[in-house]
Order: C-alpha cells, then sequence, then structure tokens
C-alpha cells in the first residue's frame, strides 16, 4: 500500500527559499575565500563563477527538494496527448 503523502506547504517553500539563498552565499563566499587566500587564480575563479556555480546551485535545489517533499512519484505520471 502507497504512504499517502501530503503536499508541501508554505512553509516548506519559505524554508526551500532560504536553503537557495543560504547555499547560494555559501558557495559564493567559498570562491571569495579561496580567491582571496591565493587557492585560485582570475581565471579559476571565473571559471568556477560561470561554471560550476550553477551546477553547485542545481544540486543544492535538488537535495533541498528532496529534503522538503517536493518529490514526485510514478503515480503522478501522466500520458501527454497531442491534440489535432
Amino acid at each position: 500500500m502507497d504512504a499517502v503523502r501530503p503536499r508541501p506547504g508554505p512553509v516548506a517553500a519559505q524554508a526551500f527559499r532560504l536553503g537557495m539563498y543560504l547555499g547560494a552565499f555559501v558557495g559564493l563566499a567559498a570562491i571569495g575565500l579561496l580567491y582571496w587566500a591565493g587557492s585560485l587564480g582570475v581565471v579559476m575563479a571565473g571559471y568556477a563563477l560561470l561554471l560550476l556555480f550553477p551546477v553547485y546551485l542545481v544540486f543544492v535545489a535538488a537535495v533541498l527538494s528532496r529534503w522538503l517533499g517536493y518529490q514526485k512519484g510514478t503515480e503522478s505520471l501522466r500520458p501527454v496527448y497531442e491534440t489535432r
């Protein structure tokens, strides 16, 4: 028997938003700290900001959505029909 899962509410949406802001701040602070310490050069810091940071944010969003219950199971999938 499938477990009934309630939909995430407004508190989950607020927690997701706060988690994304905090995740973005931590990521940018880490890049800035590594640049300030001299571990990253200008080119590598730009690479991290332009290519790695968006991937990191997608990973943060995936973890937060799984943790807060935004994932959907296979029972929520419906066939898609094209009308002519």
